[in-house]
């Protein structure tokens, strides 16, 4: 059974529009600075928008629909944009820390801070209001891709934040040196984001269960047949592809029950936990009579026949 498939094209948009935004806001803050501080700042939001295209394109092809060649569809293809963003991330920082050395040996007069801040503030400003509803529409609707497009902004800005008050603090000691480090700084924490990212991807890729959240929902569904119905459940089995849950599930049921009377339940069953998500879903599950001692044994991903 499938639900709910929901169109998440429109916050890659808003998170282009941003990057475009933050891109033109922080270049200029460097421009009028020449702070290496504010340079490793508008390299990682260049960074931003090319993730963001790489995102809507993958996006794309997480949504089609599922065909001859991938019949439960194309929704890993979200895990590859995230990784490929993580990737990205740590080439940029590498590209920072590269272009912050010369800085060390001659340290450069910062120009025009006040003016350069301003600017830098307001890009900050736009990438906080679209990492919050990126980050908040990433759980709501379990997309690993706009949860990691969001939390990148959000290392964003408080990297920006960092940068800002430390070109400040040069401004008023005159501590040239400290540019070049906290620019290598900023860098090091995009290294550290870009890791958590693939490490995500990866686990992703390797068909991780749900949350302990969904999962509980889960059996506390099924407790109720239990009480109810005086069915037995087990083999649950879960597993999460970007925004779709694929769930699968042994019923065991009274053997004198007729096939209808089996399909019923199993049907019923499969609606309820359709409701339980807010999310593409897919329900297989295996109906067993419950006398037969065999039923009871449970089947893992390599199943043994006596």
């Amino acid at each position: 059974m499938e639900n709910k498939k929901v169109s998440l094209k429109k916050f890659i948009w808003l998170s282009i529009f941003a990057a475009v935004i933050t891109i033109l806001l922080k270049f200029y803050a460097w421009y009028l600075t020449g702070s290496a501080g504010l340079m490793s700042d508008a390299v990682e939001s260049l960074v931003n928008l090319v993730a963001a295209i790489m995102a809507l394109k993958l996006l794309s092809i997480a949504m089609k629909p599922a065909d001859e060649k991938h019949l439960f569809g194309h929704s890993k293809a979200e895990y590859f944009s995230s990784a490929i963003e993580g990737v990205m991330i740590i080439l940029a920082a590498g590209s920072i820390i590269w272009a912050s050395i010369p800085r060390f040996i001659n340290p450069v007069e910062i120009e025009n801070t006040g003016i350069g801040l301003v600017f830098s503030a307001i890009a900050s400003a736009v990438n906080l209001v679209v990492a919050l509803i990126l980050i908040r529409n990433g759980k709501k609707h379990k997309s690993i891709l706009l949860e990691a497009d969001g939390k990148h902004l959000m290392t964003d800005v408080w990297t920006s934040l960092g940068v800002i008050l430390a070109v400040i603090v040069v401004e008023f000691t005159g501590w040239l040196i400290l540019d070049p480090i906290i620019a290598v700084l900023v860098a090091i924490n995009i290294i550290v984001s870009g890791v958590v990212l693939i490490k995500r991807s990866a686990n992703g890729l390797l068909d991780a269960a749900i949350d302990s959240e969904g999962l509980k929902k889960i059996e506390n569904l099924l407790d109720s047949y239990k009480k109810d119905k005086k069915i037995i459940f087990h083999s649950l089995l879960t597993r999460q592809a970007g925004q779709r849950i694929f769930i699968s599930m042994h019923i065991l049921v009274p053997g004198e029950w007729t096939v209808k009377q089996g399909h019923d339940v199993s049907e019923q069953i499969e609606k309820d936990l359709f409701d339980l998500f807010d999310q593409p879903i897919n329900v297989i599950t295996h109906i067993e009579p419950i006398e037969d001692p065999k039923s009871f044994n449970d089947i893992d991903l390599d199943r043994k026949f006596d």
